[in-house]
Formats: structure tokens, C-alpha cells, sequence
């Protein structure tokens, strides 16, 4: 049995172990039993821990065709690859053949006997990934701070200065093409103040210098990161676009790739197009530089279920300890965040029940096109921009991924938010809106000004409330439309009311004189990365969202007679509309006390906070003439 460090720092000698036993006896099974042996050997947490992450380590501390993880989102899936799984290599010197093996490699080895018999040609996919676009600065630390893999560079060079991390370094080599638009990535991540392990050294002097020209096609302006090409050899059916997997394989690093791409680069202007061969645009696009994009030979795969360090991989019966005690302090947990929303929200405490219910909103199932459990929200009343901004800053501290879109007129007709088909380069050219699922999408509507939209101003407003409405993404192919499903909290913060679709909308009543308002947000302060109170409420958000649900039958009886009631005494001002969003509100409610089941006093609770919104908004518009 390898040792830890033998199957992580040299895997293909595990899987030239069992390649070469099934050569010594008839057992077609070695691929299954490389795949188990992986399975088996990172089933624990601390195991996983060992192996070090392309998120966390800059590609030049990484050994070739070592084993690595990588946290990432499916941006793009190319076309499968055929490869040689088996060739029979002949040795210059004494002619001897040998059957190799040619998986979970990039390359081949010299002297290939391309005639011989034993040769086998097999298929695998290959997905471009990125990082999980808007992952917040907390996520990345706590995966970091977690991981006990120990990695040194590998050139003998000697750094000269403190290590930084991926987003503080502006030099490295995988930073995207500059953007004409970065304002529109919305205000400054809050940093942490601890001790951060994502770091890296200067690169060293060898090192590719930096690649301006390649595009490494994040959907959102201003990421940073590895990008990464995943070849998978197993079950790749299952995996779709926009999936989030934690990635277990080999590391190819392989100079040759670089140089068979140049070759292929250099013959393409010989080329016929009519003969159907890769154009050179789509070849630097799908056999990118190795040194910049690495390729990434798949062992292990964990789709994720979230990307909260602080729970484990999966909340269900094997981590029951986890669960029980999470749920015993919900109800607590809650009372706390709320009391601290309440504070955000200018000490609206009704606003500040509705932010929480929105915040662990997610879509659990489609019933024909209509998607249920989203809770979009509108927040209006805001007083200012630099209010809007503050409290993103506020929740970006509380939730794995969001994305901050100021509505000005000149992002709205700039921005890119829809992705697109580039037939030229055969690829997808990611947009905003290509985002992973239970992202919280900020819509700051206090930076509207007036002014004419264009046609991309219009088609990314319509996009906008494709999203809120159907949670869909339309992807343009130039022909055609085709549509993605999503799972993206929208939040819209305005002064009015607002030009996009809502599930819900509350106006926000501050408790502040105008006159200490400006004090007020400047006392507004973000909890500490490190507290522990801040731990717990991302630990409570993300459980809440993540908890099974039911209603039973006599409760669901319950409510149906209730209902019926409420529009014997007022049938035009109850809908099945506000029966459905009071539904809503009562799962939510549950839930974020830790139950997963509706109780009467759930239903009741719910009714009673619906009539508190809808009486508030009524008064609003008594006052302003505006529609609730």
C-alpha cells in the first residue's frame, strides 16, 4: 500500500501499478480499481486536507503530475477527445516493445509503435473550469486555513518578499484580460485581517510572462484565478454546465502541449477550412498555454452541494452530530442575526425579517416552468447609494458567493450579462449571469439615472427579470436562444419602487432622523472576519437553506379551510397569488427556526407578517401615490 505522500506526490505510479498487474493477469477491471483506490484513499476529511488546492497554491509551488484539487464551476464543455488509453512503445536501443499506459496523461512516450495491434484508442471529456465566480474573501480563506498540504516551490529560485495571495498579487499570470468595464464589479471586497494561507512568492524568473492577450473567460469582471481544462474519463454524462465540483486528479503541466500547440498554430494558415480542421482561433482557445491554463486528469469527483467551509461536504444522516446541535441553536442563532439586520436596516425590524427569510430562499423543485421556493426581494426606500453599498459589504460577510451589479445607465448598456456562442472559436463566452447556484445577485437601482437604454441595455434589463421571474438564463446562439435554469437570489435595493419583478416587496421605514443618518452609517460596523458570531451566522444561513421540508396532510387541510375564510371576508384583496407568496413565507419561517415541517403557528406567523407588509405598503402608497 502506497503512503500518503507516495499517492499524492506520484499517483500515476498508483496507476502503473495496477495497470501493469492486469497485464500480468487477465483482469479488464484495473481502471475501476484505480478509480476505487483514489475513492477509498480521500473518504476522509483529513486525507482531502492533505492535497494541495489550485485555488489556494500558485501553479509554480505545484509538482507535475502530482495529485491536486481544484474548487470549481463548469463554465464551458468542450468536445470529447479521443487519446491512447494503451500503445506499445518499442525501446530505440534494444528494440523491445512494452505496453504502456496512456491515461491520465497528456502526452506519450517516445517511440510509439503507431502500427501495432495492442494500441487502444478510448475517449474523454473535457470541461473548462474557473473558480466559483463571486466567492467571497471568507470562503477562500476558510478552505485555505483548513488545508495541512505542504508544498515548496518547485524552481530553486529564492523569494524576495512576503507571500501574497491570489487577489493582492497584480502581477500573476492568470489575471484576466482587462476588462473596459471593471467599475462594474461593485464596491471593494472587505479583506480579512488574519494571517491568509492563499499566498504566493514572486514567480520566478523562468516563469511565462504574462499572457494579456488570453481571455481566460470568467463571467464575472475583475476575478481572479486559476482556470483550469478537467478531462474526465468516467460517468461525464452527469455532470452539466454551471455545475460546482471539487476536483481530485493529476496535474499536467506538460511543456510539450505548449509546443504541439504552436506547431498546430503555425500549419493552420496551410489549412483548408472547407476540410472542417480547428481554426487557429479555436485552437489557442481549446489548447491554451499549459502554464497558464493547466490541464487537470480526473480521479475523484465531489459535486457540491455548497461551498461553506465551516459545514461539512454533506448535511445529512452521516454528519447527524453536526446537524442536531446546528439545529438546537437555530432559534438563538436567529434572534441574534435579526436583532444585527434590524441594526443594518436603520432598525426596521419587519424589513429585517424579510432580508433573513430571502437570504436562505432557494429553488427546490420546478413545477412546469414555474420555479418554487425563490424569494426575490425588493428593498425599497433606500436612502442613498453609499447605504446600498454598505450593506452589501454587510451580507457579502455572510453568504459563500454574491455579485454587486450598480444599475447605472452606463453598466446596464455596457455590461455583458447574457452568455453567448463564439462559433469562430467554438467556445461559450461567459456573461455575467453564468452563475453558480444560491449566488446572491445585489441590483443597487439607487444608481439609476436618466437616460436611454440601447439594445444591450434592454436585452440585459430583460434578462434581469428572466432570472427574478422564471430563474432562467437566456444564452444567446446567435440563431437561437436557449435556456439555462438557475438558483440566483435577487435582492434589488431602491428608492422607489422598482422597474424589475419582485416576489416580494417591503419598504424600508427608518428609525433615524435624516438628520444622524449620515452618523448612523458610519457606526454601521462589519462584524470581525475572526468572531465567532459571525461564523455562526453563515453556519445558520447555509444550513437553513440546505434543510428538507414537508407539509402534512392535515396541515395542509388547514390551511386550504383558512384560506377559504380569508376570501369569504375579503375576496378581492386575497388572490391565489398572495396564497402562494404566504406559503412561501411560512416555509421560509419554519425553516429558519430549524423546523422542516409547517406548523399552524407557522401558517398563522406568516399571515400575520403578510398583513404587517401589505398594510405598510398601502400606507406608502396612500402617501405617495404609488402602487403597493
Amino acid at each position: 500500500m502506497p503512503s500518503t505522500q507516495d499517492w499524492i506526490n506520484s499517483p500515476l505510479g498508483v496507476v502503473e501499478e495496477k495497470f501493469a498487474a492486469a497485464q500480468d493477469s487477465p483482469s479488464p477491471g484495473w481502471e475501476k480499481a484505480v478509480v476505487e483506490f483514489f475513492k477509498e484513499q480521500l473518504k476522509e476529511k483529513s486525507a482531502q486536507s492533505l492535497v494541495p488546492s489550485l485555488n489556494d497554491v500558485p501553479l509554480h509551488y505545484l509538482k507535475p503530475n502530482s495529485l491536486v484539487k481544484f474548487r470549481c464551476f463548469i463554465q464551458d464543455m468542450f468536445d470529447p477527445e479521443f487519446y491512447m488509453g494503451a500503445y506499445e512503445a518499442v525501446d530505440g536501443a534494444t528494440h523491445s516493445k512494452m505496453l504502456r499506459c496512456g491515461k491520465y496523461r497528456d502526452v506519450t512516450e517516445c517511440g510509439v509503435d503507431f502500427n501495432s495491434k495492442n494500441n487502444v484508442t478510448a475517449e474523454r471529456q473535457t470541461f473548462y473550469c474557473v473558480p466559483i465566480p463571486g466567492e467571497n474573501s471568507w470562503v477562500k480563506d476558510g478552505y485555505a486555513d483548513s488545508s495541512q498540504a505542504r508544498v515548496v516551490a518547485s524552481t530553486s529560485y529564492a523569494p524576495s518578499r512576503q507571500k501574497r495571495s491570489y487577489e493582492e498579487d497584480d502581477d500573476m499570470d492568470t489575471q484576466p484580460q482587462k476588462q473596459p468595464h471593471a467599475g462594474l464589479q461593485g464596491p471593494t471586497e472587505m479583506q480579512s485581517n488574519g494571517d491568509c494561507k492563499r499566498q504566493e512568492t514572486e514567480a520566478p524568473p523562468t516563469q511565462a510572462a504574462p499572457a494579456s492577450h488570453l481571455d481566460l473567460n470568467f463571467p464575472l469582471p475583475g476575478e481572479r484565478g486559476p482556470a483550469c481544462l478537467v478531462k474526465v474519463y468516467e460517468d461525464w454524462e452527469s455532470f452539466k454546465l454551471n455545475d460546482t465540483l471539487e476536483v481530485f486528479g493529476i496535474l499536467s503541466v506538460s511543456p510539450a502541449l505548449s509546443a504541439l500547440a504552436e506547431e498546430k498554430d503555425a500549419s493552420s494558415s496551410f489549412l483548408d477550412p472547407a476540410e472542417g480542421m480547428e481554426t487557429a482561433e479555436e485552437q489557442r482557445v481549446h489548447s491554451p498555454p499549459a502554464s497558464l491554463v493547466p490541464r487537470l486528469h480526473v480521479l475523484h469527483v465531489k459535486p457540491l452541494q455548497h461551498n461553506n467551509p465551516l459545514l461539512p461536504h454533506a448535511i445529512s444522516d452521516d454528519n447527524g452530530a453536526f446537524l442536531s446541535s446546528t439545529l438546537a441553536e437555530m432559534p438563538s442563532v436567529r434572534a441574534e442575526l435579526l436583532a444585527y439586520f434590524t441594526h443594518v436596516l436603520l432598525g426596521d425590524g419587519l424589513a429585517a425579517e424579510f432580508l433573513l427569510l430571502h437570504l436562505i430562499s432557494s429553488v427546490y423543485s420546478r413545477r412546469d416552468v414555474l420555479p418554487l421556493g425563490k424569494f426575490a426581494l425588493n428593498l425599497c426606500g433606500c436612502p442613498a447609494a453609499s447605504y446600498t453599498e454598505r450593506l452589501y459589504q454587510i451580507l457579502q460577510q455572510l453568504v459563500p458567493c454574491s455579485w454587486y451589479l450598480a444599475m447605472s445607465l452606463q453598466n446596464m448598456n455596457q455590461t455583458r450579462l447574457r452568455p453567448r456562442k463564439d462559433y469562430t472559436a467554438n467556445r461559450l463566452v461567459s456573461g455575467s449571469l453564468q452563475l453558480a447556484q444560491n449566488t446572491s445577485l445585489f441590483l443597487d437601482e439607487t444608481q439609476l439615472e436618466p437616460g436611454q437604454l440601447d439594445t444591450t441595455g434592454v436585452h440585459n434589463v430583460t434578462a434581469l427579470g428572466n432570472v427574478i421571474s422564471w430563474q432562467k438564463v437566456d444564452y444567446d446562439f446567435n440563431y437561437h436562444q436557449m435556456e439555462f435554469p438557475c438558483n440566483i437570489n435577487v435582492l434589488i435595493a431602491s428608492e422607489g419602487r422598482s422597474l424589475l419583478p419582485s416576489d416580494c416587496q417591503i419598504h424600508l421605514e427608518s428609525q433615524v432622523a435624516p438628520a444622524h443618518l449620515e452618523e448612523y452609517l458610519s457606526g454601521i460596523q462589519v462584524l470581525p472576519q475572526t468572531s465567532s458570531q459571525l461564523n455562526r451566522f453563515r453556519i445558520y444561513l447555509s444550513v437553513a437553506r440546505l434543510l428538507d421540508y414537508s407539509i402534512s396532510d392535515q396541515v395542509t387541510k388547514y390551511v386550504e379551510d383558512d384560506f377559504v375564510e380569508m376570501r369569504k371576508d375579503d375576496p378581492q384583496s386575497v388572490s391565489a397569488e398572495d396564497l402562494h407568496r404566504m406559503l412561501v413565507t411560512a416555509r421560509l419561517l419554519c425553516l429558519s427556526l430549524g423546523q422542516n415541517h409547517l406548523s399552524r403557528d407557522g401558517w398563522l406567523r406568516a399571515k400575520r407578517m403578510e398583513m404587517l407588509r401589505r398594510s405598510r405598503m398601502e400606507q406608502h402608497q396612500s402617501v405617495n401615490g404609488n402602487e403597493p
